[in-house]
């Protein structure tokens, strides 16, 4: 059994114990989320529903495992003979959330 979810403006493909990092979520570490209308598609093993936009009736229930940042990534500018130089970094504030389960009405 999978789902796809929308989660934070991007989709996701995500099946019952699967951990995976998205952008940060509002909650604290083991607090529950449970999607009901950001559900787009569901396969059961027998039959997919797919949603317009979203399948009425299916939930994900997802967990909050923690709260990280991502790796650095320099930023670099530079314009020649100008003597521009900009150097900056950014590091991505992330969730990892684990899939406690799918269910369909």
């Amino acid at each position: 059994m999978y789902a796809v979810i929308k989660l934070s403006g991007k989709q996701y493909k995500v099946e019952p114990g699967m951990v995976f990092e998205t952008d940060r979520l509002v909650g604290d570490q083991g607090d529950s989320i449970i999607l009901e209308d950001d559900v787009l598609l569901v396969n059961d093993g027998e039959e997919v529903k797919i949603g317009t936009p979203s399948v009425a009736g299916a939930q994900v229930e997802l967990e909050v495992v923690e709260h990280l940042r991502d790796k650095k990534l320099i930023v670099f500018k530079m314009k020649r003979r100008k003597r521009y130089r900009v150097k900056q970094g950014h590091r991505q504030e992330l969730t990892r959330v684990a899939v406690k389960g799918i269910t369909v009405a």
